[in-house]
C-alpha cells in the first residue's frame, strides 16, 4: 500500500464513521460565540426580523424577504453595491484574457475559465438567506466604543420551480456579511442604564436575549457589509493546475448619505500599487517596522493606515504553505519574485531582523521571531491571506444550510477548520468581557489556534490533529523556525512535508 494510500485509509476511519459526533464537536466549539442552529435560522430569516432588508431598512413595510431583483432596485441603501461588483467582474475578466489568451471565459460549463453567474444578483428567484450570526467581540480593540462587531452571514440561493408546484433551493458561492456594532449606547438594560459591553457578553454565552441587541429603529449599529464571491472555477488543464478564484469587497456605511460606499478591505495591503511606488515602499516599510506599530502587528491587532490597502482582492485559490505569486504579500519580502538581490522588495532581511531584536529587548514578540514568521504574519493579516488559509476554498463561514430536507445533517461543518479553531480564543475574550475585565485581543498565527492554556482541541484537525498544519525541520540544521517551534503534532502524527512546502507542513500519521 502506497504512503499516500495509507493517510486517506487512516482519514476514513478517523474521520468517515462519526458526522454526527463531528456535528455535535463544532457546535460546542462554537457556543456562545455563533448562532448555527438550522431551526433558529430558518425562523429568523422567514419571519423576516434579521433579513437584509429589515436591518438595513427598518421601516420598511413587507413580512418577507425580498429576492435580489427587489433588493438591490428597491433599497437605495445598496444601489452602490452592484456596480461595484461588476466593474470588478469586468476587471477580472480583462485580467485573465491577457494571462490566458488561448483560454475561454464566461459562465457556463462550457467554458474553460467558469464564471459566477451575475444574473443571480437581478434575480426574481434568488435571494440572501441568513445562515449564521457571529460574535465578534474579539475585535473590540478596533471599535471599542461599540464593543466590537456582530456579524450577520448571508448565502445567496436560487429557488427553482418543482413539477409538484414546490421550490427547490440551490444554494450559490457568494456570500455577503452585513457587520453591526455589537453595542448601541442608546439601548438600556433592566436597571435603566445604558448597555454595556460586560452584558452584552453575558446574554451570548448564557445564550440570553442577545436578539433584542440587533439592529433596532434606525442605522445607528450599521457598519458596513462584506461580500464574498466565488468568481471563478478553472479546471485542471495543460495551461495550469485546477484553481478556483474568490472576490472580495467592503462596502461601508455612511450615515450622511445612508449608503453603503465602497471602501478599502482592513489589512489588505495593496502590493502592486506599493511596490511600483518606491515612495510607498519606503512609508510602509518604516510604518510597519516602528516599534508601537510592529508589536501590534506580532499580535494581530494592527490596523494597517488605508493609503496602503486595496479595494478589492482577489483570493486564488489553492494557494499551498509556501511563499509564491498566489500569496497577497508576495514580492515584499527580499529574494521574493526578482531574485536575492533586488532592490525591489520593501522589507529587506537585516532590516527585519535588526526591528525583531529590538523589539525582543522590549520584551514584545508573542509570535514573530524570524523573518519567515514576519513574512507569514504579512501574509495572514490581509484578508485574501487569511482566506487562504485553512478555509473551505475561498470561505471561512459558508454557513447552515436548513433549506435542504434534513438540514441537520446537510452540512455537518458550516464553518472551516481556521474558523473553528479560533473560537477558544473568542470565547476566552467574551468571558474577560462578562466578568469585567480587559480582554486580551491577540492572536495567533491563522495557521494554528490560539488556544488560552485549553486542551478542548488538543488532538483534532483545528490543533495538532490529522491534517493540522505543523512547523518542519530544516533540512540542513534539523533545527525548526523560532517562529513555529509550538506547531508540533499529536502523538502518533508526525509532521510531513506537503507537496514543495520547506518550512510549514502536515500532521500524518506516521508511516515508519
Amino acid at each position: 500500500m502506497s504512503r499516500a494510500l495509507r493517510i486517506l485509509v487512516a482519514a476514513a476511519v478517523l474521520f468517515g464513521g462519526a458526522p454526527s459526533l463531528r456535528a455535535a464537536e463544532t457546535t460546542q466549539l462554537m457556543r456562545g460565540t455563533a448562532i448555527t442552529d438550522p431551526d433558529l435560522l430558518r425562523r429568523l430569516d422567514e419571519s423576516d426580523v434579521l433579513t437584509i432588508s429589515r436591518l438595513v431598512a427598518p421601516e420598511r413595510k413587507a413580512d418577507r424577504p425580498l429576492t435580489t431583483d427587489l433588493l438591490f432596485s428597491g433599497l437605495s441603501q445598496l444601489k452602490d453595491i452592484p456596480p461595484a461588483i461588476e466593474a470588478e467582474f469586468e476587471r477580472y475578466v480583462a485580467k485573465q484574457k491577457a494571462a490566458w489568451p488561448t483560454e475561454t471565459i464566461g459562465v457556463g460549463e462550457g467554458f474553460d475559465v467558469q464564471l459566477f453567474d451575475r444574473a443571480n444578483l437581478n434575480s426574481p428567484d434568488a435571494r440572501f438567506v441568513l445562515v449564521g450570526i457571529v460574535n465578534r467581540m474579539d475585535r473590540a480593540y478596533a471599535a471599542e466604543e461599540a464593543c466590537g462587531e456582530i456579524r450577520l452571514i448571508y448565502r445567496l440561493a436560487r429557488f427553482d420551480n418543482k413539477p409538484d408546484g414546490g421550490k427547490t433551493a440551490t444554494r450559490l458561492p457568494m456570500t455577503l456579511n452585513l457587520v453591526m456594532k455589537a453595542r448601541d449606547p442608546r439601548q438600556r438594560d433592566g436597571n435603566g442604564k445604558p448597555i454595556s459591553c460586560a452584558e452584552i457578553a453575558r446574554r451570548w454565552l448564557d445564550n440570553g436575549n442577545w436578539q433584542e441587541l440587533i439592529g433596532g429603529q434606525d442605522d445607528a449599529t450599521l457598519d458596513r457589509i462584506e461580500t464574498n464571491i466565488q468568481i471563478s472555477i478553472a479546471p485542471k488543464s495543460p495551461l495550469h493546475d485546477f484553481r478556483s478564484d474568490y472576490l472580495l469587497k467592503v462596502f461601508k456605511y455612511d450615515a450622511a448619505t445612508k449608503t453603503f460606499a465602497e471602501g478599502t478591505l482592513e489589512n489588505q495591503i495593496d502590493r502592486d500599487r506599493i511596490l511600483a511606488s518606491e515612495a510607498l515602499r519606503r512609508d510602509f516599510r518604516d510604518w510597519l517596522l516602528a516599534p508601537e506599530n510592529l508589536r501590534e502587528f506580532d499580535r494581530g491587532t494592527v490596523l494597517i493606515p488605508e493609503r496602503f490597502l486595496a479595494r478589492a482582492a482577489v483570493v486564488p485559490t489553492p494557494a499551498g504553505l509556501d511563499a509564491s505569486a498566489l500569496q497577497p504579500e508576495y514580492g515584499m519580502m527580499q529574494g521574493e519574485g526578482k531574485g536575492e538581490d533586488s532592490n525591489d522588495s520593501v522589507f529587506a532581511d537585516n532590516d527585519v531582523i535588526g526591528a525583531l531584536k529590538q523589539a525582543a529587548a522590549r520584551g514584545d514578540p508573542q509570535n514573530i521571531r524570524s523573518v519567515a514568521g514576519f513574512q507569514r504574519r504579512l501574509n495572514d493579516v490581509t484578508c485574501s491571506g487569511c482566506h487562504q488559509t485553512r478555509g473551505i476554498g475561498g470561505f471561512h463561514f459558508p454557513g447552515v444550510d436548513w433549506l435542504a430536507d434534513k438540514p441537520s445533517n446537510s452540512t455537518i461543518v458550516p464553518a472551516s477548520p481556521h474558523f473553528l479553531g479560533d473560537q477558544l480564543r473568542r470565547r476566552d475574550i467574551l468571558t474577560a468581557f462578562a466578568t469585567s475585565k480587559r480582554p486580551d485581543f491577540s492572536r495567533g498565527f491563522a495557521s494554528r489556534p490560539q488556544t488560552r492554556g485549553s486542551s478542548e482541541l488538543a488532538g483534532s484537525e483545528y490543533q495538532d490533529g490529522w491534517g493540522a498544519h505543523c512547523s518542519l525541520a530544516d533540512a540542513g540544521s534539523g533545527t525548526r523556525d523560532a517562529s513555529f517551534t509550538s506547531w508540533t503534532c499529536a502523538n502518533g502524527l508526525t509532521c510531513q512535508a506537503a507537496a514543495a512546502s520547506r518550512r510549514i507542513g502536515m500532521c500524518f500519521i506516521k508511516t515508519r
